[in-house]
This record gives structure tokens, sequence and C-alpha cells, in this order.
């Protein structure tokens, strides 16, 4: 038996009986009725009591934990129903709980299991020292999750951070704590475990200052409630605001100017930078790792190995949630590390990074978006790049040819930008023009040279004039046009030829510098940009919530009912 093995009833007979220090998860069918009938275990053996035949959940737990050793451990998903169901549950459950078997119970999400919506819970069953034990650890991790499709999913930090405050029995504010027997066995809860009777996990209510509201003023109680800011921004608060009176402050700027202040700091840039710093430190410590994948990797060690490093090293630094940068990780892991890892191991770097031609097949009505096309029409050539995309080879051997496509595409957008203000104004109907553009209000070369013809033929001096700048404008775009795709074709041609030119050694340092390293570096300064958003909105929140005191609020209402009184009296209505 192996750590993480699902066992199932068949596997699960009473004589087959654990001693292991590892976790068991068994996950029963919600419905249990037949698999109960089905055991080969008389329930008037149970020393607690026999479970009830409508809820089997008990029978399961109970079969569990008979066939665990002195030392046996179990973690079993469940319905929260086990937790605080009375009569034969309650009964079966009070004696577990002060013979100590319940070593720990885990809240999770509603929604997470197929062919139900209920939420569940892990009991964690537990001989060992059991007599010995003094309370229960739970922990609400029940709003630990993201939406996928039409159920929840435990990402991979929500599943990161159970196990690390299970395991240390680390106790979190509104997320876990070691509840003592005294305290489940007193009267009030008399034995019931459901979790909201000892953690609380809802937010603080946001109250309403009524002082503040009269006199004005943002109360410093809010502001001091942002301490994880304060702490990493020292100044800050002294540069966002001002004392107003004891206890009350005020904002020294617009409410619109926060975001860009905060910004502009030199102590969230400094934040920043030392989030990135934090980052290419760990991708350097695991370089030699990462530059050595072979046939011999294991992908499932090596993210392990690095995303607990990465979790480790983001711990102590302030303010930044070190399971929301391990998620970035994990997402990038999931989303693209995972396959180019896959390549590697499969042809190695250097075939790994060589182009392929993009799957079609007509029959299967499957294309490839391609990353690189050459040629256009029938002769077309389409490439995909899984390992090493263009972007990354034009960054680093072409930026000079890059940024001249750049400018002509800019040149592009400025002469389309010319010929389509003209027609706006000269190919609009009844105008001098109306008869050179289409149907989409575009000028085409045929119809303005149609045009253009026929103010000869007439002598329209200021007809031909006009037309003749319009063609001037169509022509300065085509030529802007070919000047880009031209340039565009030549720097494709040079990309797909530097694919043949790379070494392994230079595939590696494309991967892992400007992909990897890069890539991952950048998620987690969204974190850091994410956090920060969240105090502008709070402070903006703020602000604008105390921005009127009682008495400016009362004295732009009398005006208003002036004004009002005023427009009735003009218009002969009698208050």
């Amino acid at each position: 038996m192996q750590k993480g093995d699902t066992l199932t009833s068949p596997q699960f007979t009473h004589g087959n009986q654990l001693d292991t220090f590892d976790y068991i998860v068994m996950n029963p069918p919600f419905s249990v009725k037949s698999w109960r009938n089905g055991l080969d275990l008389e329930y008037g053996r149970f020393e607690y009591g026999t479970p009830p035949e409508k809820n089997g959940d008990y029978a399961f737990l109970l079969h569990a934990l008979t066939s665990l050793k002195s030392r046996g451990k179990a973690a079993i998903i469940l319905p929260h129903g086990v937790l605080f169901r009375g009569n034969a549950e309650a009964t079966i459950r009070t004696k577990l709980l002060k013979q100590g078997f319940i070593k720990g119970i885990i809240g999770l999400p509603a929604n997470l299991f197929y062919g139900t919506g209920i939420p569940a819970c892990i009991v964690v069953l537990d001989k060992e020292h059991a007599q010995a034990r003094s309370g229960v650890f739970m922990i609400d991790a029940s709003r630990g999750f993201i939406k996928d499709g039409n159920k929840n999913r435990l990402r991979d930090r929500d599943i990161h951070k159970i196990v690390d405050v299970f395991n240390k029995q680390a106790e979190i504010d509104r997320f876990s704590r070691m509840v003592p027997m005294a305290e489940i066995a007193d009267p009030k809860n008399y034995y019931n475990l459901n979790i909201p009777r000892y953690i609380d996990s809802s937010e603080p209510e946001d109250l309403q200052d009524l002082n503040a509201h009269i006199h004005g003023g943002i109360p410093n109680h809010d502001l001091d409630l942002l301490s994880a800011y304060w702490d990493a921004f020292p100044s800050l608060r002294d540069q966002l605001f001002v004392a107003n009176r004891p206890g009350y402050s005020d904002l020294k700027l617009e409410v619109a100017q926060v975001q860009q202040t905060i910004l502009d700091s030199a102590e969230f840039k400094n934040f920043k930078g030392k989030a990135r710093g934090h980052v290419v430190q760990w991708f350097e410590s695991h370089r030699d790792a990462l530059e050595t994948i072979d046939a011999a990797t294991v992908p499932n060690d090596l993210i392990t190995t690095i995303g607990d490093d990465l979790l480790k090293r983001f711990k102590p630094v302030a303010l930044l949630d070190e399971y929301a940068v391990y998620q970035q990780l994990m997402s990038y892991w999931h989303d693209t590390m995972h396959d180019d890892v896959s390549l590697i191991l499969s042809d190695g770097w250097l075939d790994a990074a060589k182009p392929r031609l993009a799957i079609t097949d007509k029959e299967r009505k499957l294309a490839e978006e391609p990353d690189l096309t050459i040629g256009t029409g029938k002769n077309a050539k389409k490439y995909k790049m899984d390992l090493v995309p263009p972007a990354l080879i034009v960054a680093r051997y072409f930026a000079d040819e890059q940024a001249k496509v750049d400018t002509l595409d800019a040149d592009l957008e400025s002469a389309s930008a010319a010929a389509t203000e003209h027609a706006e104004e000269h190919g609009v109907d009844e105008a001098l023009l109306a008869e050179a553009t289409n149907d989409k209000g575009a000028y085409t070369k045929q119809l303005l040279t149609a045009v253009v013809k026929d103010a000869k033929a007439s002598h329209d001096a200021e007809t031909l004039a006009c037309a003749n700048a319009a063609l001037k404008l169509v022509n300065a775009e085509a030529a802007a046009k070919k000047a880009t795709k031209d340039a565009q074709v030549a720097l494709d041609l040079a990309t797909l030829k530097k694919y043949g030119e790379l070494t392994a050694t230079d595939v590696k340092m494309l991967v892992l510098d400007n992909k990897w390293q890069k890539t991952i570096a950048h998620r987690v300064e969204g974190e850091a940009d994410a956090l920060t958003l969240d105090l502008v909105t709070r402070i903006q929140q703020l602000g604008e919530r105390y921005a009127s005191t009682l008495a400016e609020l009362d004295s732009e209402l009398a005006k208003l009912e002036s004004q009002v009184m005023r427009h009735l009296s003009d218009m002969g209505v009698q208050s």
C-alpha cells in the first residue's frame, strides 16, 4: 500500500489491515447503501454502534477504522452530514472523539465531485497517540477553488496550502485552528463537528463610520486594517494621507490620482524589482537541473522540487501570498512548461526546437493554427514551433529587422488613417467623390481613376484636384502596405532559416532565459500589480465614501431644493 492510494470496497477488506505512516485517501460514493449491503462485516460487531440504514457513511468510516492497525492512518472523503447528524451517528461520532481517533477535519468546497453538488469533507483518522489526543485540527478550505466548467476545482495552491497547514498544524485566522476537545465536548456543541461552529471563514463586515459621515475624514481604523501594505511600503501612508483630527485622516490628493501615485512610488517599484529578483535567484539555483533535462528526468519530481523551493523563497516576502506565486508557476507548468519538458524528454533539446509542418486533416476537420507561414495560396507552407516560438527567435536575433517592420506598420497605419479620413470627408453621399467609394465607404484605385477621367473630360477642376489628392493617398497606402509585407516576408524567411542554425546551447538559452524564466517572472510581477490594484480600490472606496460631510450634503440638498422651487415658480407653480 502506497501513499495516496485510493481504496475501493473489494480491495479494502477487514483482513487487510494497514499500519502506515502515510495517509491513505479513500473516496467512497456518496450513496453507499449498495456498497454497505455487500460488506462481509456484521454491524453488531462495531463497538461504536450500528450506522443508520439510510446513511451508510459511518459504515465505511468504521470499516476503515477497524481495518487499521495500532499506528494506522486514513483520510476519508465524506459528505458534511457525518459532522453534525444526530441519533445513531451522533453516538458513533461521540465515541470516536472520546477515544481520540479523529485527528482532523478538512472542509472542502461545494460542487467538487461529479454526480453531486453538496460540499464534502475529509475526515482524518489516526490511531497513533489517540489516547493522548486533546483536540481536533480543523481546516475550512471551502473558499479556495476555481470554476472549471460547471464544476469547482481545487487549484494547486489550494491543495498545497491544505497539506502544509495540516502537516504543520498551523493556525491561520479564518482558515484553520486546533479545536480543544473541551470545546467540542461543551454542552453548547456536544460533539458536533460542524466546521462553522469553530471557524468563522466569512470576511469581516465593512462597517460605516457615522462620525466620519457627519464630520468628514477617513477613519484611521479602516486605514490600520491595511497594515500589510504600510509595512511593505513604509512611507506610502504619509504620502497619501494627512491628519484631519484625532482618529481620522484626509486624502492629500484626488481619488483619481491614487493609482498613478502608488504605481510611481519608489517603494512599489522596489517591491516589484525584489519580486523579480527572487524569481531570478530561484531560477538560477535550479538552472543546472533544467539544463540537463533528458530521458531520465521525471517531470513530476522536477516540478515538485522547483515548486516547493519557489514557495519557500516567497514565504518571508511581505504582502505577497507565497501560494499565489506558487500557483503562477503551476498554471504555467500545466499550460506550457510540462509540454515543453515532454518534448525535450522525447526528442532532445535540438530536435524538439525544429519547426514542423502544421497538421491539417480535412476529413477530421482538424487544422492547427500555424506559428509561421511562408508563401501564399496553394504554395504556402505553414509551420508549428512547439518549443521555441518565432517571437523568441525574432527578439534575440532580429530585433533591428523587427523594429523596421514596426516602423513600416506605423507608416501604413498613418497612410490608411489619412485615406480613411479623406474618404469620410469627401467620399460620402453628395460629396465630390461619392462615386469613388465602395460599399464600405473606402476609396478604391479603380473608382478614383474613373472619377479622375470623368473630371478631366468635364473640365471639373475642383473634383479633379480632390480626386488626385485622394488617389495620391491611396497610392501611398498601397506602397506602405507593400513595403510592410515585403519586410515581414523577409523577416519570416530569416527566422525560419535561423532555426536550422541553432545549436543545443542556443536552444537552452532561448527556452530557459527568454521563455521559462521571463514568463514566470512576468506572472509573479502580475501578482504584485494585482495586490496594488486591491489597495487602490480600497483607498478609492474610502475616499469616495467619506468625501462629503453631512453639512456639505445638507448644503447641496438645500441648493438643489432652491433651484427646483425657482424652476417651479418660473413655470407658475405655487408651493
